[in-house]
């Protein structure tokens, strides 16, 4: 119940204002969308840069804002596109932005991809279905730096990494996460029900700050930065380690490792 207040009362445009003056005045970082420009006008300078999600609502700016930074080259990649306004910059301003088309989880497009010394991916971790999934897939791009921003959740004290799963809650659970009191008017799958053809325009996750955190150490990043907003977190994250994944043995491999944890009798039914 407490919870349920405390995010009620941060989708206060007065409360939210007042959550910032706070956190600013004891000096904490609080994050702001239009930073966005200046995270990538101060990594993306003679480097290759990937943007991550790069249409939706924007229609290739930070793509075209990396490049005009002096990148060395970019890839704007996007599930749907390019649009027209996308086509219609590129033109006007002679860019040699290159879109690529496709999931930044299928292999595929990793491999179209290759790597890039800056990742950029904003407003996309929440509706992905598997957003670990796609954190290793930046992994497995990012070579230097990745800039990163989501929606998020408020922390829910004394449980730390929570996360809410949005698709099919019932209708008094959905208006909670409604953030239409800040000027967000349409959240696909919360504002609506779930429409499974939306596809990734629906909201799926709400990780909380400390989730994402995690999940970002464990897919092989270090947060060395970040902005955190009552219902949003911005992060710059290094390369740290290699990416999670799970090697599937070979034939022989595999029964020798079925023999060392049958002889272990550490497996047992949860």
């Amino acid at each position: 119940m407490l919870y349920t207040w405390k995010v009620r009362a941060l989708k206060s445009p007065a409360v939210n204002y007042c959550w910032r003056y706070w956190r600013a005045w004891r000096g904490r970082r609080v994050g702001n969308y239009d930073q966005l420009p200046a995270h990538i006008q101060r990594y993306a300078p003679g480097r290759s840069f990937v943007d991550v999600g790069c249409m939706w609502g924007v229609d290739g700016e930070y793509a075209f804002t990396a490049e005009a930074a002096g990148a060395a080259r970019v890839i704007a990649l996007d599930v749907f596109g390019p649009t027209p306004e996308f086509e219609r910059k590129k033109r006007e301003r002679q860019s040699r932005v290159e879109f690529l088309l496709g999931d930044a989880t299928e292999p595929r497009t990793v491999q179209a991809v290759g790597s890039a010394d800056v990742v950029f991916c904003a407003g996309v971790l929440y509706h992905h279905p598997s957003p670990f999934d796609l954190l290793t897939a930046l992994r497995t791009i990012c070579r230097q730096t990745l800039i990163i921003r989501t929606s998020t959740i408020p922390e829910i004290d004394g449980l730390p990494n929570a996360a809410v799963f949005f698709p099919k809650l019932p209708a008094g659970g959905r208006r909670l996460w409604q953030l239409s009191s800040l000027g967000l008017h349409h959240q696909a799958g919360i504002s609506t029900p779930f429409d499974s053809a939306e596809g990734y325009g629906n909201w799926f996750w709400g990780l909380t700050p400390s989730c994402l955190r995690s999940m970002l150490e464990v897919a092989g990043f270090r947060v060395e930065q970040e902005w955190v907003e009552p219902f949003a977190w911005t992060g710059i994250c290094v390369p740290a380690a290699t990416s999670f994944v799970h090697r599937l043995p070979g034939t022989v491999e595999a029964r020798e490792l079925g023999a060392v944890v049958s002889a272990s009798g550490v497996a047992r039914p949860a």
